[in-house]
């Protein structure tokens, strides 16, 4: 069995709704790699994230905005023999996103990403008080490349 290409936006999209979270990629400020994963909302080929007002990730972001960002879905550990180990494989779905991210200042703009991160977890309305609209960093990578594969699917 081989993976193969993603290729339809519809795809891409019904992976990265399926995700509880996904893994945001940079490069440090020593030029290596930086991996953390994150929780997102996701809407209009926008990923928007959040976390604190300071600290690793908002350096290397102020620094260098490039970033990708994977979603796996649909895990499942199946073998053709139990005894062979060569035949073991992991079925999956994956997406590779690639933008840049871009810090969302503006009270109003932040509250409409933390509707959107929260939409994905559950469906229903929140409110937002003022320390977390002002503490909380908020940042949208809008999506200009995608790259997908899916193997045992």
């Amino acid at each position: 069995m081989r993976a193969r290409a993603i290729t339809e936006k519809k795809e891409f999209v019904e992976i990265i709704q399926r995700c509880q979270w996904c893994h945001l990629a940079m490069t440090d400020l020593e030029g290596k790699p930086y991996v953390i994963p994150m929780n997102f909302g996701f809407k209009d080929e926008v990923i928007y994230l959040h976390g604190a007002q300071h600290g690793k990730k908002i350096d290397i972001l102020t620094l260098h905005p490039a970033v990708c960002i994977n979603f796996t879905a649909d895990h499942l550990l199946r073998y053709q023999n139990e005894e062979v180990a060569c035949s073991w494989s992991m079925k999956y779905r994956s997406v590779l996103c690639y933008g840049e991210a871009e810090f969302i200042t503006s009270p109003e703009e932040k509250i409409a990403a933390f509707h959107i991160i929260m939409a994905h977890y559950a469906e229903r309305e929140f409110k937002f008080n003022p320390p977390a609209i002002r503490e909380v960093n908020v940042w949208k990578v809008k999506v200009l490349k995608l790259e997908g594969r899916a193997y045992g699917y």
